[in-house]
């Protein structure tokens, strides 16, 4: 009889500047202190988003660099580096760096990035005329092959210590991060898309399709359809598909906690019908998931009924993109001793 199934446990943070005296520094140091309880309460993976021009974490290559080096287990994650205007040569050094700093730890998220910005950002970064997906899947495949070591070009004369006619190879090479390239997909047909790739695969808070059906349905066929494609192009001959799913669990047990989260949870729900969908029309068709809030048990019974968790290899914990540190950090205690065991769970080592 196959072992229980280990569900891994990770979190997802924004590093949320909050503006005080202390400035951006303050919050980059909150958000390593956050990595380090993080990998003491046994959780498998620290993820962050990448936000720019926003008051959150815009650089998490550098942030990682750091956290490295005060971690010594827990995985370093980017939970989603939109690559519509990203180099991806200089990511991919970035990249191969922190992994090799790291020991192999570094599990590195991408996406598209969410086109309807494109009016804003394209006359900062300027226009593609592959247009905004096109030019976005162009620099994640450029991204692939600089960080699996393929060439990415050829010296035309010799260059420094390359002589002419030799291939061009980023430098450095990290072996095992090709492994370890995620995209956050939103429907079903980015899902498949993900497992033709050969990518592993992150669901999360949002679909960007409607079916009518609940969220967690949704997601749960999205990532079916993922491992098929992904088994059905061949790549699980050579390595196992992975998939994360993220859920906003807010757990209510010291009387701070609901203030400190009210705040948080009136913005977002604010805008979405009870079901998820949103109140004002959308350029695109989008879901959101619900917060899951409240005493310990009836979360755990929630998250035990998440047709979509039932499927993933990772529950990621999302943690609000704003409010107090110490609220965030009494979440993920919670989680890790209240909720998580409850769901196959147990703290890495």
């Amino acid at each position: 009889m196959p072992a229980p199934r280990r569900l891994a446990l990770g979190f997802l943070t924004f590093v949320p500047d909050h503006g005080g005296p202390a400035g951006p520094a303050a919050a980059l140091e909150e958000g390593l202190g956050m990595v380090q309880l993080a990998e003491d309460l046994g959780y498998d993976t620290a993820w962050v988003r990448v936000r720019h021009y926003e008051p959150f974490l815009s650089s998490p290559m550098t942030f990682f660099a750091a956290a490295s080096q005060r971690t010594s287990r827990i995985h370093l994650g980017t939970g989603v580096i939109p690559m519509r205007y990203e180099d991806p040569y200089r990511l991919a050094e970035d990249a191969a760096t922190v992994d090799l700093l790291s020991g192999g730890r570094l599990e590195l998220g991408l996406s598209n990035g969410i086109a309807p910005l494109a009016a804003i950002l394209d006359p900062v970064h300027g226009a593609s005329e592959r247009g905004f997906a096109g030019e976005a899947q162009h620099r994640i495949a450029v991204l692939r092959d600089a960080v699996a070591g393929r060439p990415v070009g050829r010296a035309e004369k010799s260059y420094m210590s390359v002589p002419a006619g030799e291939d061009l190879v980023v430098s450095p090479h990290a072996p095992g991060l090709a492994d370890r390239l995620w995209y956050g997909a939103g429907s079903e047909a980015t899902a498949v898309r993900t497992g033709e790739q050969g990518l592993r695969l992150q669901v999360s808070t949002l679909n960007t399709e409607e079916t009518g059906e609940p969220f967690d349905v949704v997601q749960a066929r999205q990532i079916t359809s993922y491992r098929t494609a992904f088994a059905e192009a061949g790549h699980a001959r050579r390595r196992a598909p992975r998939v994360s799913t993220g859920r906003i669990v807010l757990p209510f047990l010291d009387p701070r906690d609901e203030d400190d989260h009210r705040g948080f949870i009136e913005g977002y729900t604010s805008g979405m019908l009870d079901d998820g969908r949103p109140r004002d029309p959308s350029p695109f068709p989008v879901r959101y998931s619900s917060i899951l809030r409240g005493d310990p048990y009836t979360i755990t019974k929630h998250l035990l009924a998440d047709a979509a968790l039932a499927e993933a290899d990772e529950l990621v914990i999302v943690l609000p993109a704003d409010g107090p540190i110490a609220a965030h950090c009494r979440v993920l205690t919670v989680v890790a001793r209240d909720i998580a065991p409850h769901l196959g769970w147990t703290p890495a080592s």
